[in-house]
């Protein structure tokens, strides 16, 4: 079904090589070949100046490429008006980018009002895109400046996805908020990501983002190459040369186990740490209450555990507990918080190298 202004609700997004090169003969892409995959997250992660906002923009024409072609199924972007293009194609930027004039609702009511859609059915939708991103009707007739930063960013999500594009380009849109409110505008996004499954085009400096967001990542480098495309597992196990390592940072075999959970890791019984040098304080119910032993604290006052973990939990979260641990042993729980099993340090290093050693084929 094709979307507003007869563009397009299909949306593979291919560079065929493009290239950007300025009036003042800097050279801000070169020969960019890849393909932004339907439905999917696709992060453009690099150092400042190495092109990929200029990327970024090129697919709605508000930069202008020099050579090559950019297509969305196929069809050519210049085969079409620009400002219809851009109507068609949601873009988030940092600080929201709210015009400051206009109350929240009638923020969200721009584009849609611009092509056409009726008023009261604008603002029904525009109400409706409120609260899938987290905010209440009260929200409404607030005005920008009557907002918090990661208010802000949502209700330019909500501005970005009222006219309902397949394409939705978002620029560092949450660089601009503290850790805190950025960690949860990234947990919204992903769930309404998997709500609506937008073909993403998302720019941002910071590699975790990209990690954690991204479908696919594509890397780049100074002077406008694509250092490596390839999928978060893939650009942490197998990053393409020393510039990618170097870039997604020396601790990126520990970042790569939150791709895999904790099912299947081979335990100990709750009953193995319940005597002995180490053992694990429980309640009536059966939950973790800390730690006691020689050295370690005395039973009138246990050390704490550092934290349990499920069996859908990451391996990554495991090893941090493994690690953190006063007597490096992680302790899963099930969902009443009642201890199941334990997994000492020595033995979870033990599977983590046979896991990857199955991976990459190795055998022993």
């Amino acid at each position: 079904m094709a979307g507003a202004e007869g563009t397009w609700s299909a949306t593979l997004i291919t560079f065929d090589e493009v290239s950007k090169t300025f009036p003042d003969g800097t050279l801000a892409v070169e020969r960019l070949n890849f393909e932004l995959p339907t439905g999917k997250i696709t992060v453009f992660v690099g150092p400042s100046g190495c092109g990929k906002t200029t990327s970024l923009r090129m697919i709605n024409r508000m930069v202008e490429p020099s050579s090559g072609r950019i297509l969305i199924d196929g069809k050519d972007i210049t085969s079409q008006d620009a400002a219809l293009l851009r109507r068609s194609i949601g873009y988030v930027i940092q600080h929201a980018g709210l015009f400051p004039h206009r109350t929240v609702i009638e923020n969200i009511m721009t584009v849609p009002t611009l092509i056409g859609t009726d008023k009261k059915k604008a603002r029904s939708t525009a109400m409706e895109l409120l609260e899938r991103v987290g905010l209440n009707d009260s929200m409404a007739d607030k005005y920008p400046v009557q907002l918090s930063g990661g208010q802000e960013q949502r209700v330019g999500v909500a501005r970005a996805l009222a006219a309902d594009p397949p394409v939705l380009l978002m620029d560092e849109p949450f660089s601009a908020v503290d850790p805190i409110v950025r960690g949860g505008l990234q947990t919204e996004f992903l769930r309404l990501q998997g709500e609506l499954g937008k073909t993403i085009a998302f720019v941002t400096h910071d590699i975790d983002e990209a990690i954690k967001l991204g479908d696919m990542v594509a890397v780049f480098k100074e002077g406008g190459h694509l250092a490596q495309y390839a999928t978060p597992r893939e650009l942490l196990e197998n990053p393409a040369s020393d510039f990618v390592a170097e870039f997604v940072g020396r601790d990126r075999g520990f970042r790569s186990l939150s791709f895999d959970t904790s099912d299947g890791l081979v335990l100990d019984p709750v009953d193995s740490v319940r005597a002995g040098s180490e053992v694990l304080v429980l309640d009536d119910a059966g939950r973790p209450v800390g730690w006691t032993g020689p050295g370690i604290a005395p039973e009138s006052n246990p050390a704490s555990v550092a934290g349990t973990f499920k069996a859908h939990d990451s391996l990554r979260v495991v090893t941090d507990l493994a690690i953190t641990s006063p007597v490096g042993i992680a302790i899963r729980v099930d969902e009443n918080g009642t201890a199941d099993g334990v997994i000492r340090h020595q033995s979870l290093v033990r599977q983590l190298d046979e896991r990857r050693r199955q991976r990459s084929g190795v055998t022993t």
